[in-house]
């Protein structure tokens, strides 16, 4: 795939409520196995700008070593972060890893935090590099994963309980019973698979014995 052709890159399913989640659930469709589709997810996400895109495209046709190494760092990332969702609650390591992560890459990314507006009238808050077009690629990331520390969302991150599903998702549930991570397609196959169940023929028993001439 070359690098100006994005529109092959199709994004991952949003269903984490929050944007780190979303980055940790690229695993299960691996949008960092190219260049291309990462960008073409972190723009789909509200990360990237859209007049970034073109400065990123030409700094990585022109050295597609340092896309790669973008690349490698993005799963490193992804993987402290997916350590994070699943067991951050509970094991203080996974919690330590990420925040080593996190603030390995905050530090090394000098630019601009704004806050901007968004058209669907919502605002969020972009993070606008100094110089390396590469830089600050993961800050939208990182934030978001600080966030969830800060303000104590770990006991709400879940895992989707389907049985082949990996999605984790933040529970905004009052009562905290999410279980899926979308109704439309976890969902739904857990309550075919109970259906089918429920209407499954019952076997037959075993033939009384012969009687006795």
């Amino acid at each position: 795939m070359r690098y100006t052709d994005l529109s092959a890159a199709t994004p991952s399913p949003f269903v984490g409520e929050r944007l780190w989640l979303d980055f940790v659930n690229t695993d299960t469709r691996d949008v960092l196995d190219d260049f291309p589709a990462f960008l073409a997810w972190l723009e789909a996400a509200g990360a990237l700008e859209a007049d970034r895109v073109p400065g990123i495209v030409r700094r990585a046709e022109q050295q597609p070593a340092g896309a790669g190494a973008v690349l490698a760092d993005a799963r490193r990332v992804r993987a402290a972060l997916r350590n994070l969702a699943e067991r951050g609650a509970t094991v203080d390591r996974a919690r330590l890893d990420a925040l080593a992560e996190i603030n390995r890459v905050l530090g090394r990314s000098a630019g601009t935090r704004r806050i901007d507006l968004r058209p669907d009238g919502r605002c969020s808050r972009t993070f606008a590099p100094v110089g390396d077009a590469f830089a600050g690629l993961m800050i939208p990331v990182v934030d978001s994963a600080a966030d969830s520390l800060v303000t104590g969302e770990l006991t709400r991150i879940r895992r989707c309980v389907g049985a082949r599903c990996m999605r984790v998702f933040y529970d905004a549930t009052k009562n905290g019973c999410r279980r899926w991570c979308d109704m439309s397609t976890c969902g739904n196959r857990a309550k075919a698979a109970r259906h089918r169940a429920r209407h499954r023929p019952t076997p037959p028993g075993p033939m009384p014995p012969a009687p006795h001439l």
